[in-house]
């Protein structure tokens, strides 16, 4: 087993922040570039947020597939494999003149960059100790975050100096480096041991956990959260680009810096968890993020990014105390618990531009927060509404 502070752990925690850095900047890539795709493309601005919708969508549907397979064929070559399909759709796109192609291209992507995170976690417990175990997620969360925030700004500044085409070719260049040290860092799978392909047993472990009311509230309370949350980003940007703030996509891209404030929430959720019932810390982040969005609609640029840092920040509360929730209260089979808690949550984040749309049509960015407010209304009252269950079953036991 591969312990802390050797230099096989060294090696295999750099390989999948530079894996996860890769995955999660080619995600997100297009967001400060959707005005550009817009006018490009002369398409709405739904139409243009559907180039990061369909890859979010098709990266969950993708995980469901990727933790089996890799449990039955291997985990180090299929990782390998969808990492280098990523960074090919990613050259592809530099070169496309159509809108159809870019959008099936960003599909296809999704499909390839559900390969890591589908597979990281269950390589990690196949090789590292315990301890070692602990120490490695947080780098390899630390680059999720990195990531998000990287594509973005990568995304704003070429897309603003160069043209959004070679931000997809300078991403490519950056996925490739990213992929090669993945390639040179990651030791060799020694401790895997093949299963063999039970689709009837995961279709019953899947049924199982949504019909576990515990898991279903907080499937709904992940992926709705991230259905607002990261939707408002996108309008967001046509917000800032238009009248009278006009700006370029290069600082577009810096608005997605409030990420970093969502850090401070997840290390924040644990500690609260600590002294709370989990349900009322996700409720607490559900009214933070209510709070942000009500912040925005004060007029002014400092306004609308002091609101992103407070959104992120309650959003990030609630979704680690979700996601924990969820690895606790899964009777059998967590990890399949755990990769549904991640398909509602990409299915959030890719369905939530259709919901927002027609509030944005209606009333701008007022609209937005009004629509907005009506989802998180939802989330909250299902977070209290498991922690009025919890703490009814502890009096009745």
């Amino acid at each position: 087993m591969i312990e802390a502070g050797s230099t096989a752990f060294r090696r295999a925690s750099l390989a999948f922040a530079f894996g996860s850095f890769m995955i999660f900047a080619n995600v997100y890539v297009t967001q400060p570039l959707l005005p550009m795709l817009a006018e490009a493309f002369q398409v709405s601005a739904l139409q243009a947020g559907w180039s990061f919708t369909i890859t979010t969508l098709m990266l969950g549907l993708s995980l469901l597939c990727y933790g089996p397979l890799s449990d039955a064929l291997g985990r180090r070559w299929i990782m390998l494999a969808s990492m280098a399909g990523a960074t090919l759709c990613t050259l592809l796109l530099s070169q496309t003149s159509d809108y159809h192609s870019l959008l099936l291209l960003r599909a296809l992507q999704g499909v390839c960059l559900g390969g890591l995170p589908a597979i990281a976690i269950a390589y990690m417990g196949d090789e590292f100790s315990k301890r070692a175990l602990t120490v490695a997620v947080g780098l390899y969360i630390s680059g999720n975050t990195l990531g998000g925030i990287g594509g973005r700004l990568v995304g704003g500044f070429v897309g603003d100096w160069l043209g959004w085409s070679d931000a997809f070719l300078v991403m490519s260049l950056i996925s490739l480096v990213c992929l090669a040290l993945f390639v040179w860092l990651l030791p060799p799978s020694r401790n895997f041991q093949p299963q063999a392909l039970r689709p009837r047993l995961m279709l019953q472990d899947l049924i199982g956990h949504l019909r576990n009311p515990l898991l279903l509230a907080a499937y709904l309370i992940g992926g709705f959260n991230f259905f607002i949350f990261i939707n408002q980003y996108s309008y967001a940007t046509f917000l800032l680009a238009g009248e009278p703030y006009q700006l370029p996509a290069s600082l577009l891209g810096m608005l997605f810096l409030t990420y970093l404030s969502g850090t401070l929430g997840s290390a924040l959720s644990g500690r609260l968890v600590g002294h709370l019932p989990p349900p009322l810390v996700m409720a607490g982040g559900v009214l933070i993020l209510m709070a942000g969005s009500l912040v925005t609609l004060i007029p002014a640029v400092w306004a609308i990014i002091l609101g992103f840092l407070i959104n992120a920040f309650g959003f990030f509360i609630a979704h680690s105390s979700a996601s924990n929730w969820v690895s606790h209260n899964a009777q059998r089979a967590r990890a399949s618990a755990s990769s549904l808690y991640l398909l509602f949550y990409y299915l959030g984040a890719s369905s939530g531009g259709f919901y927002l749309d027609p509030f944005w049509q209606w009333a701008g960015w007022q609209g937005v927060v009004i629509g907005s407010w009506l989802v998180l209304s939802l989330t909250l009252g299902l977070s209290l509404w498991l922690y009025l269950s919890r703490r009814d079953a502890a009096v009745t036991a």
